[in-house]
């Protein structure tokens, strides 16, 4: 018989407004990405939670797309712990959640299925890198990804409220397009833009000649001549490759400094080219615009980049196919083209919150001492607690292949360094666990702590959540190769991943992830094995502040907690035994500031030292675990 050939499952969610179903952005958003690159590598799940169908949503579906209607209690059970859009791939044990994830995997499936298909690949970028930062580290795949489609989900949920000004968000977007942009290579294309200049000036001349430079005002630039960002970036976007046709600049712009080259404008998101940060905007500014025409003149450079997007072949045909009906916007005038006037545009504001967003890292002065001194003084040291089974260890002698670290690429040295360290945090968790418990291994890279997790506990279950595929393809291997049938991993933000489960577990959880991981196991009410890494990436998130702690906040500024941070990463074995004493210290405050914290919500946290301390120069570990769980209780009682 032949075989039949499966297609992973993409769920898109469904909402209701005023009882008729509706889909929101982010799907929108997904069923568009579908028709521009004419993807049909997925079954096509809309997910509801109220019965019906989506009938009256077809005029917004694609006719090529195989779409089914599925309730939320009927997902799998994968899918039914993250936030949708989520894709579950043919084993059913892989689900890729969140919008950046699940459309950068729409990208590759297409790819993979016609390789010819240039203008795809074009959307992800230079070095293929468009929105793959996660949205808790990067600023603009936050504003691209969250910021604007929920301030555009806001609006369309209470049309009647009609904005004196567009969001911050939105604003944020009008004035990043509004700027000069950098890309690769962009030399070449400046002295271009300049030659035309040039030329354009020659021909405008009374007499046809050129105008000495010497002519044109101090410090004002010749005139822009628009029109040569656009034609690079379609010409990028040819779908067979024409050659374009080259003319080499003459030695007097060869002469001219890079500093002196006219700036390149913004044609699209990203700068010149076409990508999938245009693909996300373009559902979302089509919304906004058509339901917000009293904000339009604030907004010049975004109805531009509006009509632009336009022009790229496949949009207008991919826009109809999902019922969005595009349209070229009355632009501005051109004094309108200057930007709002200053009792329209609320930069302060804007500025104000960018400011906090972005804050950046205060300059140290001074060592530690001082900070560690007035700690000590209000009663607060670094205190850490035995180790419960410093001799504990697996049996990697006779544990399977796949399992040990040695059959990666690391050193043998590193190799034995990270079994010592698999040790610890599997010891820990193996007195918290219980039979039929979910435990998660948060930021699991390829799988080296989950891995061992699953086959040292047959009856729990085990999930890994990372965000970089080529981690989780690798560890998904590595499992197959096992046989492990009690493994599971989700590519995804940590914020995505909304099951429940009993452990959360971390290795060396860089910089605020260490925080993000015990937060997302308070509102879990789950224990916690954590050891922390990269304190000198510590600041101030949109979810918490630092310090942390009643106890630090009475005695440190943000300035102090920072500078604790900062020389905890001096513990680097090259450095001299002193300063390597001093960072331990700082290490272990950081950590007292963060199990404090902890305690406020009810856990039971100890801050302890990985045996043998040797195994890693970022040797604490953090261990949890709430009061209302008497098996967990039970087990830790053992620590």
């Amino acid at each position: 018989q032949r075989e039949i050939k499966r297609h992973p499952s993409l769920y898109l969610e469904v909402c209701s407004q005023n009882e008729e179903p509706r889909l929101p952005l982010h799907t929108s958003i997904a069923l568009f990405l579908l028709s521009y690159c004419d993807c049909k590598s997925f079954k096509v799940f809309l997910v509801s939670t109220e019965p019906g169908s989506s009938q009256s949503l077809r005029s917004q579906l694609s006719v090529s797309l195989d779409v089914t209607d599925v309730q939320l209690e009927d997902l799998p059970q994968l899918v039914r712990g993250c936030r949708l859009p989520a894709v579950l791939d043919e084993t059913g044990s892989l689900c890729r959640a969140g919008l950046a994830v699940v459309l950068r995997h729409i990208i590759n499936k297409t790819l993979k299925a016609d390789p010819s298909r240039n203008d795809v690949l074009a959307l992800l970028g230079f070095k293929k890198t468009c929105l793959k930062a996660c949205a808790e580290v990067s600023k603009w795949t936050r504003l691209c990804e969250i910021g604007i489609p929920s301030a555009v989900e806001e609006h369309l949920k209470n049309p009647n409220n009609h904005y004196q000004q567009p969001p911050l968000s939105i604003l944020s977007l009008e004035r990043r397009l509004a700027e000069p942009v950098k890309v690769h290579n962009d030399d070449k294309i400046r002295r271009q833009k300049l030659q035309e200049q040039r030329q354009n000036q020659k021909n405008e001349s009374p007499e046809g000649r050129g105008i000495p430079d010497s002519e044109s005002e101090p410090g004002q630039p010749p005139q822009v001549c628009d029109g040569l960002e656009l034609r690079a970036a379609l010409a990028k976007l040819s779908v067979d490759s024409v050659p374009t046709p080259t003319t080499r600049e003459n030695s007097e712009i060869r002469k001219v400094k890079t500093t002196d080259l006219p700036p390149l404008e913004h044609v699209f998101a990203e700068g010149l080219y076409f990508t999938l940060t245009d693909v996300v905007l373009l559902p979302c500014i089509h919304q906004y615009l058509v339901r917000a025409l009293d904000t339009l003149h604030q907004l010049p450079h975004l109805l531009r980049w509006y009509s632009r997007v336009q022009e790229v072949p496949g949009v207008l045909r991919a826009a109809k196919a999902c019922g969005m009906a595009l349209s070229i916007p009355q632009l501005p005038t051109s004094s309108g083209l200057l930007g709002p006037s200053a009792e329209d545009n609320p930069t302060s504001l804007l500025e104000q919150e960018e400011g906090q967003e972005m804050s950046t890292q205060p300059p140290f002065v001074g060592g530690p001492r001082p900070t560690m001194t007035k700690l000590q003084e209000n009663g607060i040291e670094a205190a850490f607690a035995p180790h419960p089974c410093p001799a504990w260890t697996l049996p990697w002698d006779s544990l399977p292949g796949a399992i040990n670290p040695t059959e990666g690429k690391m050193s043998n040295i590193r190799a034995a360094r990270k079994r010592q360290q698999l040790n610890n945090l599997v010891a820990m968790v193996t007195e918290l666990a219980r039979p039929g418990y979910t435990v998660v291994d948060f930021c699991s890279g390829t799988g080296h702590v989950g891995i061992v997790l699953a086959h040292t506990l047959p009856d729990c279950q085990v999930i890994l959540i990372e965000n970089k595929e080529e981690s989780l393809v690798r560890a998904q291997s590595r499992s197959a190769e096992l046989g492990l049938k009690n493994l599971s991993f989700i590519q995804a933000n940590l914020d995505y991943f909304t099951g429940a489960f009993h452990i959360g577990v971390a290795l060396h959880a860089c910089g605020v992830a260490t925080d993000m991981v015990m937060e997302h196991c308070i509102q879990a009410r789950a224990a916690f094995v954590i050891s922390p890494c990269c304190y000198g990436f510590i600041q101030n998130a949109i979810k918490f502040s630092f310090p942390k702690s009643k106890q630090f906040q009475e005695t440190l500024t943000y300035k102090e907690h920072m500078i604790l941070c900062r020389f905890a990463d001096q513990t680097a074995v090259q450095l001299p035994p002193d300063r390597r004493l001093i960072g331990k210290q700082c290490m272990g405050l950081v950590d007292l500031d963060r199990s404090w914290a902890a305690e406020t919500h009810g856990y039971s946290v100890l801050v302890m030292t990985m045996e043998p301390e040797s195994c890693s120069p970022k040797n604490n570990m953090l261990v949890g675990w709430p009061p209302q769980n008497s098996g967990l209780e039970v087990g830790a009682g053992q620590l």
